[in-house]
């Protein structure tokens, strides 16, 4: 019996489950066979390699989104040149503050400074979430795959997966991380089990399974 499986990668989710951990950009990972990986033999149906990420934007006066961008230039010309579906977002600006206090190291000597607050933007993705719930929903009911492999932790996609599964019949894959960061173990990831409980199948991925997707330095 045939199985086509379609691949939805959010990128963001991945890059800080995973990559960031390891020390990896995203251009030096082989995404391309990572997604034979993911689908172990069966067939990856057409236009079934997808990945959602948000879009780098370049600040005057800021060289780190100069050398971010290029990064996901490199990236995003690596996956067109697979066949993989691109799907952005912008990524927003949003400011947020630190308040001073037993939660951050040195507090005490901050404080003695007069600092009460730290404040600093950051940048955050905007309706990923919603491009991966409307292509799995849409790839289900037009029958474009037997088998969805959901790369990303978040669990605002569990009413899709619910319908994708128990409406349309369509089987659906998790793949999580358990990832230790050696910086802050309290940050280390760990797999969702909002997610493990309503999937068919869960694969936990840790260091080694990502290390061979890791390209050397003489690789394009």
């Amino acid at each position: 019996m045939a199985n086509r499986v379609t691949l939805y990668i959010d990128g963001g989710n991945f890059y800080h489950l995973a990559l960031k951990k390891m020390g990896v950009q995203e251009p030096a990972f082989d995404f391309e066979q990572f997604a034979h990986f993911l689908a172990d033999g069966r067939g990856i149906a057409p236009m079934g390699k997808r990945f959602y990420t948000g879009t780098v934007r370049e600040r005057a006066g800021d060289p780190r989104t100069v050398e971010a961008m290029s990064r996901q230039n490199k990236l995003f010309s690596a996956l067109i040149a697979n066949q993989w579906e691109l799907k952005t977002s912008k990524l927003r600006e949003r400011k947020e503050a630190i308040t001073i206090d037993t939660r951050v190291a040195d507090y005490k000597k901050l404080q003695k400074m007069g600092v009460r607050e730290i404040t600093f933007t950051r940048n955050r993705e905007k309706g990923i979430d919603v491009k991966i719930v409307t292509d799995l929903l849409i790839g289900a009911m037009d029958d474009k795959y037997d088998t969805a492999i959901i790369v990303s932790s978040d669990t605002d996609l569990i009413p899709a997966i619910d319908s994708v599964r128990y409406r349309f019949k369509k089987k659906v894959e998790y793949v999580g991380f358990s990832i230790e960061d050696k910086m802050d173990n309290e940050n280390s990831s760990r797999p969702t089990l909002g997610l493990t409980a309503r999937t068919d199948k869960q694969r936990i991925l840790v260091e080694s399974d990502l290390a061979p997707f890791i390209k050397t330095e003489n690789q394009d």
